[in-house]
């Protein structure tokens, strides 16, 4: 029995480490996503159109540099494995260039300050999250084959996830008003959440191990697989295909969505206020969520899971948009959007982690690094084109933000960019989801896998 006790909490220890990485990235992910544009234009006094370029050139840099990493985080080879490396080596350059992105020299001329944005956002986007965030993302897959495991592994991350996001949300500005409420307060904040952001990964590092190896080996080493070879592999994995463009569109949705409840909010329910209600529950529902989703995943399976998180959203938007401003159906909307998402968010990293043994299967080439960084890729594209496309369906819409009253296209603008496209997004969602037949294949595909690496053993 203590034995059992024992392992039962180096298994919960562990998941909980892994966790603790999402926490970690979450801390400048959700910085730079709420209060960056904000500090930028308020504080360092830097032109809000010019940083809007700034960001959306960054996103191709972004991109790039995703695909680069996932070749080197293939590509090394350690003591640690493939991915925890670099957990270790990039924790305080990560929180060096949190600091130095909420650090603009207020005192000086306007163009040598965006030249400053361009190199800072860069070095913070393009290149230290990429090279932290990509080998964290590869690590599920790295940790176990276990398909219930996984789907365990990615509650975590949800849960400590949206615990960074409210850390950022929550104390921010709280510490920006203690320290000064100036320039120099923001980056005395980011000292603050620097050094959290840094224990959180150290934590990951120590408290997990990777412990899938590759079947295809040579003279007992793991085999670098050549780029131009990976990347083809890719290319004939249909369900990293799927996961790909579901996480591009569900990006996109989630970017548009999210900055159109501002507006949602004050323009179609009459109350800005009512975003913290929205949000609040969402995120509370959410969390509560995750703790009771292992359990529908063990019984349903990853994808049905996730295809009733799907339904349950468009439930629960279509309840919000003919709410009529009704106080008790915007929160059972916020209920019910919550749960739906906590199924995503403990099934959606899973999956993806499961298309790399298919794709090992089907082509003998193992890629966690490349797999990850081109999903990356893929919704970071997803999530900018939805920037934009907010911009653009307002504006279409003739949105005006100073009138009092907009008019009815404007108001149909807002609704289509909170409500439609999401709706929409699902939609597909759950016609992609039509398709997938992984979970009814895996246990076959792991046990011939599996055969394959006793085989080279021999």
């Amino acid at each position: 029995m203590e034995r059992k006790n024992k392992q039962t909490f180096a298994r919960l220890a562990e998941r909980f480490s892994y966790g603790c990485g999402d926490f970690g990235c979450n801390i400048i992910y959700t910085a730079m996503s709420a209060f960056l544009l904000f500090y930028y234009t308020d504080y360092a006094g830097v032109n809000a159109a010019a940083v809007g370029t700034i960001m959306l050139i960054s996103r191709v840099f972004d991109g790039i540099s995703d695909i680069i990493m996932g070749a080197i985080v293939d590509r090394t080879k350690s003591k640690f494995g493939k991915a925890r490396p670099w957990l270790l080596r990039m924790c305080i350059p990560f929180a060096i260039s949190g600091i130095l992105l909420f650090s603009v020299p207020t005192d000086w001329a306007e163009t040598p300050k965006l030249v400053y944005v361009f190199i800072t956002y860069n070095l913070v986007s393009t290149v230290i999250y990429t090279a932290i965030n990509v080998p964290y993302s590869a690590l599920n897959a790295l940790m176990t084959q276990d398909a219930y495991e996984r789907s365990v592994l990615s509650i975590f991350r949800n849960l400590l996830a949206t615990a960074g996001t409210l850390l950022i949300n929550t104390f921010t500005l709280p510490l920006v008003e203690k320290f000064g409420d100036n320039a120099s307060a923001w980056t005395k904040t980011f000292c603050v959440f620097g050094v959290v952001a840094v224990a959180a990964f150290l934590i990951n590092f120590f408290g997990t191990k990777e412990r899938v190896k590759p079947v295809a080996q040579e003279n007992g080493q793991v085999k670098d697989v050549p780029f131009k070879e990976g990347v083809k592999a890719l290319f004939q994995n249909k369900y990293w295909i799927m996961m790909t463009g579901m996480l591009a569109l569900f990006f996109l949705m989630y970017s548009v969505n999210g900055g159109a409840t501002v507006f949602y909010a004050k323009d179609i329910l009459g109350s800005r206020d009512l975003v913290a209600t929205i949000n609040g529950i969402f995120n509370v529902v959410q969390i509560a969520g995750m703790f009771f989703i292992a359990m529908l995943v063990k019984k349903l399976g990853k994808r049905n899971v996730f295809a009733v998180g799907l339904v349950l959203d468009i439930v629960g938007m279509l309840i919000l948009n003919f709410s009529g401003g009704s106080m008790t159906l915007i929160v059972v909307s916020s209920i019910i959007r919550g749960i739906g998402n906590s199924c995503g968010g403990a099934t959606m990293w899973a999956m993806v982690s499961d298309t790399i043994d298919y794709g090992e299967w089907k082509t003998g080439y193992r890629t966690e690094g490349l797999v990850n960084s081109a999903c990356s890729f893929g919704y970071k594209i997803g999530n900018g084109i939805g920037s934009a496309l907010l911009g653009v369906i307002l504006e279409a819409g003739g949105y005006v933000g100073e009138a009092l009253v907009q008019t009815p296209e404007a108001l149909f603008s807002i609704k289509i960019c909170f409500v439609w496209i999401p709706i929409v997004v699902y939609v597909i969602g759950l016609v992609i989801m039509k398709f997938w037949n992984l979970d009814k294949e895996f246990d076959g595909i792991l046990a011939e896998l599996q055969a394959r690496k006793a085989g080279n053993r021999k």
